[in-house]
Formats: C-alpha cells, structure tokens, sequence
C-alpha cells in the first residue's frame, strides 16, 4: 500500500506540475514580448506595434490567470502528499517561496491591472512603466521557483542537524552550481515557446484573412526571434549537460542509455532499454559521439548506470526508459523547430516580400507548431525531475521518505478529479485562444486606437 500511495502521488505531482507549467512558460516571456511591442510602439508611434501588444496582451491575462490558479492547487500538496519534504528542508524551501510572493507575485498583482485596463486611463510611460515590472515580476518568479528546484537538485549551503535543513549560507544556496545553467535554459525554453506560439497563431489568422499589420509585425517577430534563440539554446544546454554530468551522472547515464562505465561511448540514437536485463535491445548508435558531446574528447570516459547499483541491489538511479525517451523528444523537438524557423526567417528574406512571401504549407506548418515549445518544456521537465529519482533532494532525502500517510484510494480519486479538470481546462484555453484569433482577424476589438502621448493627461474614457 505504501509504494501503491508513493506511485500514485508521484503521478499525482506530476499531472499538477505539468498543467502548471503550461502557463508560466508563456508570461515568463510573453511579459518581455509584450514590453518590446510598447517600446517600439513608443518610438515609431505605428499603431501595428500597438495593435499586436493589444491582442497578445489578452493571452497574457489568460495565461497569468491559469498559472496562478494551476499554481495554488500544486502548493496545497506539499502538505497533503509530501508533508516530509517541508519537515526535513522547509527551512530553506520556505523561504525561497516566500520570497518568490514578496518579490514577484506582489509585483505583478499591483501593475497588472494597469497594464491590462490603463491604456487610455494612465500616462503613457506608466503604462509602458506597469508592462517592464510586471515582465520583471515575471521573470523573478521564475527565478525563484528555479532557485528551490536548482537546489534540490545541487543542494549547498546547509547543514542538518538531528535530521532538519538548515540554512549556513544563502549565498551558497541561492547561487548552487545548476542555478545559472537552468535558469537560463528555462528562460530561452519560455522566449521559444512564446515565439512559436505567436507564430502559430499570427499565421492562423493571417490564413482565415486576419491580413492587419499587427499580424505582419508580430508574425514576422516572432519568427526571426525563434530563428536567432535556437542555436543560443543549444549552447546553453550543452553547458547545461556539461554541469549535469558533473553533478548528476546517473542522470545523464540515463539520458544516453548507457550501462557501463567505459571510454568512447557511442551516442545511441535509438534503442529500447530494458531496465531488468541491464540492457539495451534494438539500439542504434554513432560510435564514439556521446565521449565526445559530453567530455569534449572522442575517447572521454562516461560513467554508466550499473555505477549506480548498491551492493545489496539497490537502484539508485532513474527509470531508464522515460528519461531515455524524454530527452529523445526535447531534441527532435527542438531540431524541428530550428528547421522550420530557419525556413521560414529564409523564405522572408530571400523572396523580398515580407511574411507574403511565406507559402501556404509553411503557414499550416507554423500553425501545426503552435504548441510545440510546450511540448519541448514537458520532456525536459520529466528529464530533469525523472532524472533526479529515487531523490527528492539530491543525496540529502528520497521521494518515499517524503510521502505522506495518504491511502492509495483517495490519492486515485483525487488525481482523476485533477485529470479531468485540467483536460477541461486545457481544451477551453486553447479555444479561447484561437477564437480571439478568429474574432481579431474579422476585424472585431483588434485595437485601433491611438495611444495617449507620452505628455498627456489621463484619459476619462473606459479601457477596452
């Protein structure tokens, strides 16, 4: 009953993280879009900057909306389900959610009602103002979260006594050695979401006729951005992987699929692994490339899996074949996504003629992408938190020690509730945002109007 409990809240976590996360890897950069979109607005005085920022700014609402409620729901079971982690490491996992509120969200709950409602009614530089601190309240948040999660996964500046966490250096704890690799790596993950997202949706209205130049500049954003982010992502999660086979080798050994210790390890492209026999079964494989991607020399050593068996049997690393797998999909992702960026940033500049030159199957193409960035985010969230197993805290507290005395029952029912909630809810936010799209692109509320100087007076007239 006790593993039955343990499986059931793991899934359970995981079915609230994975909703929630949805949403944050939108405002984390879609705050920052937004605020370019003003500053050019402010520059050029063009009313497509401000008729982009107008549309998007409501899926930025949306999407604030559904993080915080999503949000809520996943806090609540660090005392439901894992009352064990906050009693072992809530003197540091505390205050650093503390400080995410004290910072951030207040920021953002103080200035968003200006950003969203303020146009006509405020400045026009307190309003430009409103959009940086609530991109800023974003992008502390995330900091945060990114500090705690970092932390867990290459914890410091601690020390335990009689079996509690405690704090001896913050500095240490909020600067850990994952820290700068995942936070960026997070934030680029967010920027390429937003920009595939903007894509998609900019190209589906420019299909159904929605031919403003809003769409133009912000399809034509987007894009560009997509193209230029990529190849940075790759970079960084080359360093990123550098700093994880450093500190979590089980983790990469697990996303390579690699068994053995051994010099010159292949890179396996494919395979089937099989965590019983210890094995890899149909595997096909680039000789010596994995030494080489993760060492920087073709006959590096890579330490393998069985390393990371006690002698009384005991595994201490992750289910290979959802790491394995996971990690697969992060890249074919990405690798698409660099392939149709490129394309159409090519398109665009050599045919001369904007987002017109960009054919049809291109624009169903950036369309069918609209999500994929949240697609990406979700393998590479299962391989860093999949990865991190059979820790919760990396070498300092296990997920079972961490479970709570929950029966398996309630746990089962309270996760098909959540399911079928976030399923709703899901398929509403999606709908949503493509019936904006379609009531934009027949012309309805697409924002036509001139904002206030930068000089003048607050406007008496309500806000759209």
């Amino acid at each position: 009953m006790e593993l039955e409990t343990l499986l059931l809240s793991r899934i359970q976590f995981a079915a609230n993280i994975s909703f929630h996360i949805l949403f944050p890897t939108i405002t984390i950069a879609l705050g920052w879009v937004l605020l370019f979109f003003k500053l050019r607005y402010n520059r050029t005085r063009e009313e497509r900057w401000m008729e982009a920022y107008r549309f998007w700014v409501k899926i930025f609402a949306l999407s604030f909306a559904m993080g915080v409620v999503s949000g809520i729901t996943m806090s609540f079971q660090f005392g439901t389900n894992w009352p064990g982690f906050m009693e072992k490491v809530g003197n540091i996992a505390g205050p650093l959610l503390a400080y995410e509120i004290l910072t951030a969200f207040f920021l953002e709950a103080v200035f968003l009602g200006i950003m969203l409602f303020g146009f006509s009614r405020v400045p026009n530089w307190l309003h430009t103002m409103a959009t940086f601190l609530v991109a800023f309240g974003t992008m502390m948040s995330a900091f945060w979260i990114i500090v705690l999660n970092s932390w867990m996964h290459t914890p410091q500046g601690f020390e335990m006594i009689d079996g509690v966490a405690y704090a001896t250096d913050w500095s240490a704890i909020i600067f850990n050695p994952s820290m700068p690799y995942r936070f960026t790596h997070m934030v680029l993950a967010s920027f390429l979401t937003v920009s595939f997202l903007i894509a998609g949706v900019s190209a589906f209205r420019w299909l159904i006729g929605g031919r403003t130049e809003g769409v133009r500049v912000a399809l034509k954003t987007a894009i560009f951005a997509a193209a230029v982010l990529i190849p940075v992502q790759v970079l960084v999660g080359d360093f990123h992987g550098l700093n994880t086979k450093e500190y979590q080798p089980a983790k990469v050994a697990a996303m390579e699929g690699n068994w053995e210790t051994e010099t010159g390890v292949p890179l396996i492209l494919f395979a089937l692994p099989d965590q019983e026999a210890r094995e890899n079964r149909l595997e096909i494989s680039i000789p010596k490339l994995a030494s080489f991607i993760l060492t920087h020399d073709w006959n590096g050593e890579v330490k393998g899996l069985n390393d990371f068996v006690t002698e009384d049997g005991e595994v201490l690393h992750p289910r290979v074949s959802l790491v394995f797998w996971s990690f697969r999909v992060m890249v074919g992702t990405g690798l698409l996504m660099l392939l149709v960026s490129w394309s159409a940033a090519y398109l665009i500049m050599r045919r001369k003629r904007g987002v017109e030159g960009l054919p049809k199957p291109m624009l169903y193409g950036l369309v069918t992408m609209s999500f994929s960035g949240w697609l990406a985010t979700l393998a590479g969230w299962y391989i860093t938190e999949i990865g991190r197993q059979p820790w919760l805290v990396h070498g300092v507290m296990t997920t079972k020690e961490a479970v709570g005395d929950v029966p398996a029952p309630l746990v089962l029912s309270t996760l098909i509730a959540y399911l079928a909630v976030y399923a709703a809810l899901l398929a509403a936010y999606i709908f949503v945002i493509f019936y904006l799209a379609r009531k934009a692109a027949r012309g309805e509320d697409i924002g036509t109007r001139v904002a206030p100087s930068p000089t003048a007076a607050p406007k008496s007239t309500p806000a759209e």
